[in-house]
């Protein structure tokens, strides 16, 4: 009885590698520029993160943290990253700082025109939800399948995977900020003629910039979750050094990789979580200024 109301197997895992296929061989040079502008990139931030010795990119970080968030942020930055020193694994940090940075870059900057373009159309919004939810769920090992056929081993396929992982949270709370903007103000704004592109960029995004830095700092968390499955299409970096230990059953080379993402991992929250209120050292000013005014 089971036989007879079988329904007949749907090949879509056939459909999208005929896609695919469909893509590499007519979209080939595209696939190539884009991996040569990203592992440009990613080098060429290495390079930058690299130059200094340790001792002087551990100051230069902790200053940054110091101006931006405090004097917490700039000791546990001392700390922490003259323990990853310590533990020999500054090169495969900055590796996976590079990499970071670059795939948060580029997810920034393609999920806040996606969100501000779906907060100001219902229609777009429609359309932007199923694909992000899809996006979200979706096992992050399944995006370097593609992307290791696109773009080869390396450092490249990690990036993309990457970006493609952790852009919704960026579009979502981009589009929530905007929307959540009080209408009162974008009336205020359009009752005294202020043009739509003005009352966007005057308003709204200013208004909006808590929300827009929550799906900015959870971009770059998601980046860094991505961190490790890289390693495994030889991003290099801690990934490759928790790959490794996991590889090898050594306890010790997996547990020291892992506690050097997550010293990345706290710095970078901490950091772009006070971006969204202010520089520190400006918020004092600000504060002592309002106290005495004269």
């Amino acid at each position: 009885m089971s036989d007879l109301i079988a329904l007949p197997r749907t090949p879509v895992g056939e459909w999208f590698d005929s896609l695919v296929n469909w893509c590499t061989d007519n979209l080939g040079w595209l696939f190539d520029g884009i991996g040569t502008a990203i592992e440009s990139s990613v080098d060429a931030l290495t390079d930058v993160l690299t130059v200094l010795p340790p001792l002087g990119l551990t100051l230069v970080l902790a200053v940054i943290a110091l101006v931006v968030s405090g004097w917490r942020l700039a000791v546990f930055t001392v700390l922490g990253f003259a323990l990853v020193d310590s533990m020999e694994l500054w090169e495969a940090s900055m590796d996976s700082l590079a990499l970071v940075l670059v795939s948060a870059v580029v997810a920034t900057v393609l999920s806040i025109p996606i969100g501000i373009a779906a907060a100001r159309s219902d229609v777009v919004s429609r359309i932007v939800r199923p694909v992000l939810d899809f996006m979200q769920t979706m096992p992050a090992f399944v995006y370097l399948i593609p992307a290791i056929f696109f773009f080869s081993i390396g450092s490249v396929p990690g990036v993309v995977a990457t970006v493609i992982f952790a852009m919704p949270p960026g579009v979502r709370l981009t589009e929530l900020g905007i929307r959540g903007v009080d209408p009162e103000m974008v009336e205020a704004g359009e009752a005294f003629g202020t043009p739509p592109n003005r009352i966007l960029t005057r308003i709204q995004i200013p208004l909006a910039m808590p929300s827009i830095m929550a799906g900015v700092n959870q971009l770059i968390m998601l980046s860094l979750s991505m961190v490790v499955i890289a390693g495994m299409v030889g991003a290099g970096g801690l990934g490759g050094e928790v790959l490794e230990g996991i590889n090898r059953v050594d306890v010790a080379k997996g547990f020291e990789g892992g506690i050097a993402v997550v010293i990345l991992a706290i710095y970078l929250d901490r950091l772009t979580g006070a971006l969204g209120e202010g520089p520190s050292l400006m918020r004092g000013l600000w504060r002592r200024r309002v106290a005495d005014p004269v």
